[in-house]
């Protein structure tokens, strides 16, 4: 059976720092726009094809197979910190037990599928963090997955955020997806 189904991943979900880290970043755009904190949201994407199931993410470079099919810089370009951006056969969801109203099925149609896996080798890969797209919002990794579903021609709106939530990134991704 085919699909395409997406994962919300609570920011930070099995390390202490990110966490930590992303709970002061929204406090303080929380601070700048005068509303209450939200809770923070990575996603990720799993492709289900009679082949087998692949993982697609975004997240730091680390040593070993795991699909990597490009990479960016983190924070800034002088900076030796990357990510990847990974298209895995068989791979697996770090702390997917964590997700939140999870998993969303995007579409059932095999040949969407097969796109959203042509796609992530094309991803944009700018800096991390930066909005260098000029979309008004950082690039990051929802910022990855919502250009593929927007690219593969699947409905963003069929992506729920979890309720109380925000996925920074998510917007700059369907900005420069939809240039």
């Amino acid at each position: 059976m085919a699909g395409v189904d997406l994962y919300w991943l609570p920011l930070g979900a099995g390390g202490h720092s990110v966490r930590v880290n992303g709970q002061v970043f929204e406090a303080l755009v929380a601070l700048r726009y005068r509303r209450q904190p939200s809770d923070l949201y990575h996603s990720a994407l799993t492709v289900s094809l009679p082949e087998g199931e692949f993982v697609i993410e975004q997240a730091p470079v680390r040593r070993g197979e795991h699909g990597a099919v490009a990479s960016g810089s983190i924070g800034s370009r002088l900076l030796p910190f990357r990510y990847e951006v990974r298209c895995w056969r068989g791979g697996s969801i770090p702390d997917v037990e964590e997700a939140v109203d999870s998993p969303q099925r995007l579409t059932d149609d095999e040949a969407t599928a097969r796109r959203v896996l042509e796609l992530v080798p094309q991803v944009p890969t700018p800096t991390w963090g930066r909005d260098e797209l000029r979309t008004g919002e950082m690039w990051n990794s929802n910022s990855v997955v919502s250009w593929l579903v927007v690219r593969a021609g699947i409905d963003p709106a069929r992506a729920g955020i979890p309720r109380g939530g925000r996925a920074p990134g998510w917007d700059a991704g369907l900005a420069v997806a939809r240039r």
